[in-house]
């Protein structure tokens, strides 16, 4: 036997392994240091058991259920459970989305780093150390899950779903809850650093669970995480592009780049850290 796949304790395997019996595909767990190893019996049967634990990964149904039961809103059920803190941040985007389509700029006074006034037509800003002493320390996270458009929302929405149920199913809830608070607390900081209180968007984060994802992939082949190469690249390169001044000039200047890059880092120094734990066990 070979080993597949490492999955934290406290992960309910249990769905993968009704359908792993199923598929007839000869398997076993077993309890480990550092989580629950998966192994293979027969490596002729490796692309089969890899294409179970993908869609097990996606959430998707692993063996035919009746019809009564197969409808959308069951199978949504089943996702939220297995990637709560994932379906949490969607579902919290898009309620501030439509909050913001309701209410305006009041959403926007509340969320942002610091607290937001208007006198004399000129935009007065608080302290971040006032508002923090007054007890509003969910200014630190909250510009995270605001959102300035539908492409804006789209694009973040999409990969925090694509890299967020790899992180969550493979590594737990817990793992993903401290990469959003970390990332998006630090992302953040960052930018308000750099000089802007009117930012916002989950790309802080994004780039973090793009970090922590490929150097587990990279680091740690067998530990289930996957992100093409490309994708690697193609977000490197858009993220160095918005920093440059011809950025600007077709229209892509407003970009919370100090974010971007403080989340890139704290993933990658996540992803080490948690990579390195993993290659010596």
């Amino acid at each position: 036997m070979f080993r597949v796949l490492m999955v934290p304790h406290g992960v309910d395997i249990r769905e993968l392994r009704q359908a792993l019996w199923a598929h007839r595909i000869g398997h076993r767990f077993t309890e480990e240091d550092e989580g629950q190893a998966l192994w293979l019996v027969d490596p002729e049967q490796h692309q089969a058991m890899m294409d179970v634990i993908t869609r097990w990964q996606k959430g998707e149904a692993l063996t035919p259920i009746p019809a009564a039961s197969a409808g959308q809103f069951s199978q949504w059920q089943r996702v939220a459970r297995r990637v709560p803190v994932t379906v949490a941040i969607i579902v919290l985007c898009l309620a501030v989305f439509a909050a913001m389509a309701i209410w305006g700029d009041l959403v926007l006074v509340w969320l942002a780093i610091v607290p937001l006034g208007v006198s004399g037509g000129s935009l007065v800003t608080g302290s971040l150390v006032d508002s923090l002493a007054s007890g509003q320390v969910w200014r630190l996270l909250s510009p995270a899950f605001l959102h300035f458009g539908w492409m804006h929302l789209i694009f973040n929405l999409m990969w925090t779903w694509y890299f967020g149920r790899q992180v969550e199913l493979l590594h737990g809830s817990m793992r993903m809850l401290l990469i959003l608070l970390v990332a998006g607390i630090g992302a953040n900081l960052a930018q308000y650093l750099a000089g802007t209180v009117l930012f916002g968007g989950m790309s802080g984060v994004v780039y973090a669970l793009l970090g922590y994802v490929w150097l587990m992939s990279r680091r740690v082949p067998q530990s289930g995480f996957f992100v093409p190469q490309m994708l690697v690249v193609f977000m490197v390169i858009w993220m160095i592009f918005t920093m440059t001044d011809f950025a600007g000039l077709v229209g892509f200047g407003n970009v919370a780049n100090e974010a971007h890059l403080g989340g890139l880092l704290v993933g990658l120094a996540l992803g080490w850290y948690h990579s390195r734990k993993s290659v010596q066990h």
